[in-house]
């Protein structure tokens, strides 16, 4: 039984009638309105992106599945989707870690990004967290899944930007930069 509002997502069709919060330019609230007209419309919404990180340091990245309605075969973050009805981003983040990943562990905000044509019309939210376990990729959501090391993963954005959703290269030269800033 889906939570809080949300329809299943466990079809193309599905995934265009899930219930979405249109936001106006600062994030608030204005209605709700199908994830597909949504999209069409390019109207303003809310969604979170997890950066997956195994102790060695490398990151988990997916390639989306070909039944997304956006960027499908893109390689992105770890997990992401978009935020349900009145729920606030930290749970979000949770349940599309649990959804895409089968995996539970802390996670910390370290960035957001304002809704731009580059994020899909989406105020974005980004959560970094560290697990020891496998990633379980939901079939549905993730075509193929693995860590890569930072180093690669900034030769492979060098040499095709194209292999990679937008939001993520936004998300992930945001990430770069906070740390070395520090």
């Amino acid at each position: 039984m889906a939570k809080r509002g949300r329809k299943r997502k466990d079809s193309p069709e599905g995934m265009l009638l899930e219930m979405l919060e249109v936001v106006d330019h600062e994030g608030n609230t204005m209605g709700l309105l199908p994830r597909g007209q949504i999209h069409e419309q390019k109207l303003f919404h809310k969604a979170v992106h997890v950066m997956i990180f195994n102790p060695e340091g490398q990151i988990y990245l997916q390639k989306r599945s070909r039944l997304k309605d956006e960027n499908p075969g893109k390689w992105d973050s770890s997990a992401s989707g978009h935020v349900s009805p009145g729920e606030p981003y930290p749970v979000a983040a949770r349940r599309e870690l649990k959804e895409e990943l089968g995996l539970l562990c802390g996670l910390k905000e370290i960035g957001r990004l304002p809704a731009s044509p580059e994020t899909g019309y989406e105020f974005v939210v980004l959560f970094k967290g560290t697990t020891r376990k496998n990633p379980r990729p939901n079939p549905m959501e993730i075509e193929e899944g693995r860590f890569v090391s930072p180093e690669e993963l900034e030769h492979w954005l060098t040499e095709k930007p194209e292999d990679f959703t937008p939001t993520f290269r936004l998300l992930w030269d945001k990430y770069r930069r906070k740390l070395l800033s520090k």
